[in-house]
């Protein structure tokens, strides 16, 4: 299974942190490049797991089941 939390929390510290800015601001063209792809397809992951999560919570009224407003059949 590929839920690593303990990666996430550490990418979420390299951006906040300012370092990936940093190596952007200091790095060669190269660097310029990869560190853009990073975060495009940073971006492009982000808004799959917003759909993912979407449909995974309001998929046949999970929501509500969960909340305990209706019961599940």
């Amino acid at each position: 299974m590929l839920l690593d939390l303990e990666l996430l929390n550490k990418l979420e510290e390299y951006i906040a942190s300012g370092d990936l800015a940093f190596e952007f601001e200091h790095g060669d063209e190269d660097k310029r490049y990869l560190i853009l792809d990073f975060l495009e397809k940073l971006m492009d992951l982000a808004e799959l797991a917003d759909e993912t999560a979407t449909e995974l919570i309001f998929k046949k009224g999970q929501l509500e089941a969960l909340a305990g407003i209706i019961p599940q059949k």
